[in-house]
C-alpha cells in the first residue's frame, strides 16, 4: 500500500476526515458568505439626490459624561435637516441638566423626552426608544448610543442617503474605539466578525441582524411591524430582534463608508464584557428558524474544527503534517478574504492576531453565550 492510500484509508473513520469535512464547511462560509462582503465595492451615498429630514433617537440612562463628550458631534451634522430626540430614561445623575444646557444651545435641533420612575411602569430600553419613536417628527429614523461618536461630519449623510423607496432598513458599522491590552483587541475582533456576519447576509438578501449603535429604518416599518411587540418580554433585541422581524430580501441596504461609521466607547474589564455579552446572547433564542441554523452550523463547524485540530495531532502525532496543512488552508483563505475586510472596516491592525483571536471567539464568546441564553436580564 502505498503513502497516500494508506493516508486516504484514514480519512473516513478518523478525527482527521471530520476535521476534513468541517474544513469544507468553514471555507464556504468563508468564501461564499464573508466573500460577499470582501469583494462588495463601497458605496459613498452622501452626494445622492434625496435628503429627506431624519431623526436620530438616543436613549441614555445616566450618561452625562458620555452626553457632554460625544452629543456635540451628532448636533453639529454637516446635513441639511435633522433633529436629535434624546430620550432621558430615569438618569438620576446630572443628566437632566446637561441635556437642558445644550437644549439651549440647539433648540430648533434637540428635542428631549424624559422618562420619570413611576411603580407601575416598566423600564426597558425598548419603551424608551418607542417613547423616542413617536416623539420623532420625521419619518426616515437613525439610531445611535449615548457613547457613541460619529467617525466624520457627514455620518448622517451617509445613512441617510442609503435609504431609497425599495431601503426601508440601513445596517451601518459601529467599530469600538482602539486602546491598549489585549483585551480591547478581541473586543474589537468580536465586534468586526459580528459585523462581517450581519453585513454578508444582509448582501445576500438574507439579513438577520443589525447593531443599535449604527442603524436607521423608517418610522412606517416600526408601526407596520407594531414595534417591538413581538419580543418585548426580553431586554435584549431592540435593534437585532426587529431587524431580523422586520427584514425581507430587498428592503435592506448597508452603509459602510468610513465617513458612515461610527465609533463607541469599549468595556475596559472583563467582567463587565463578560456581563455584557450575557445580556445580549438571549435575543439569538428568538430569530428565525433558518437564521439560527445558518449561525448555529457557522459555529459548531469553528468550534469542532479546533477540537478536532487538537485531537488529530494527539492522536496521530507520526501524521501531524495532515491537520497542519488543513489548519493552513483555513488559515490562509481567512487572510486573503478578511485581509479586504478588515481593510473597509478599518480594523486591520487585528490580522496579525487573527490565529489566537479567532480561537478565543469562539472558545470565550459563544460558551459564554451558551451559559447565559437562559438568563433572566434585568438591565438595558
Amino acid at each position: 500500500m502505498t503513502l497516500l492510500e494508506q493516508l486516504l484509508s484514514y480519512l473516513p473513520y478518523t478525527p482527521i476526515g471530520v476535521l476534513g469535512i468541517l474544513l469544507l464547511i468553514q471555507l464556504c462560509y468563508i468564501y461564499f458568505v464573508y466573500g460577499k462582503l470582501a469583494f462588495y465595492s463601497i458605496k459613498s451615498f452622501r452626494e445622492t439626490s434625496q435628503q429627506p429630514p431624519v431623526s436620530v433617537v438616543i436613549c441614555a440612562h445616566n450618561e452625562e459624561e458620555n452626553l457632554k463628550s460625544f452629543l456635540p458631534q451628532i448636533l453639529k451634522q454637516d446635513y441639511p435637516l435633522f433633529e436629535v430626540v434624546l430620550v432621558d430614561d430615569c438618569s438620576d445623575d446630572d443628566t437632566k441638566w446637561i441635556l437642558k444646557e445644550f437644549s439651549s444651545r440647539y433648540p430648533e435641533r434637540l428635542k428631549i423626552v424624559e422618562i420619570k420612575e413611576h411603580i407601575r411602569l416598566k423600564h426597558t430600553k425598548k419603551f424608551a426608544l418607542t417613547m423616542g419613536i413617536k416623539a420623532a417628527a420625521h419619518e426616515h429614523l437613525i439610531f445611535t448610543d449615548a457613547d457613541c461618536q460619529p467617525a466624520s461630519p457627514f455620518w448622517l449623510a451617509e445613512m441617510t442617503g442609503a435609504f431609497s423607496s425599495e431601503k426601508e432598513i440601513v445596517l451601518g458599522y459601529s467599530p469600538y474605539f482602539k486602546q491598549n491590552g489585549f483585551l480591547n483587541k478581541l473586543i474589537r475582533f468580536e465586534t468586526t466578525h459580528t459585523a462581517m456576519s450581519y453585513l454578508s447576509y444582509a448582501l445576500k438578501g438574507n439579513a438577520y441582524m443589525g447593531v443599535g449603535r449604527n442603524l436607521a429604518y423608517t418610522k412606517s416599518l416600526f408601526y407596520k411591524g407594531k414595534g417591538f411587540n413581538k419580543h418585548m418580554h426580553i431586554k435584549s433585541g431592540d435593534d437585532d430582534l426587529f431587524v431580523n422581524h422586520n427584514a425581507t430580501n430587498t428592503n435592506v441596504n448597508i452603509a459602510i463608508h468610513r465617513d458612515a461609521h461610527i465609533l463607541s466607547v469599549p468595556k475596559t474589564t472583563w467582567k463587565s464584557y463578560y456581563k455584557q455579552k450575557a445580556r445580549h446572547s438571549g435575543a439569538s433564542t428568538l430569530y428565525k428558524s433558518k437564521h439560527k441554523r445558518m449561525l448555529a452550523t457557522q459555529l459548531l463547524s469553528a468550534l469542532l474544527f479546533y477540537l478536532m485540530l487538537i485531537v488529530s495531532f494527539v492522536l496521530y502525532p507520526s501524521l501531524w503534517y495532515i491537520p497542519l496543512g488543513i489548519y493552513s488552508v483555513r488559515l490562509l483563505s481567512q487572510l486573503f478574504i478578511f485581509n479586504r475586510i478588515y481593510t473597509k472596516l478599518v480594523v486591520r491592525d487585528l490580522l496579525i492576531w487573527l490565529p489566537l483571536l479567532d480561537v478565543l471567539y469562539y472558545f470565550y464568546i459563544c460558551i459564554n453565550g451558551l451559559f447565559n441564553r437562559g438568563k433572566k436580564q434585568t438591565s438595558w
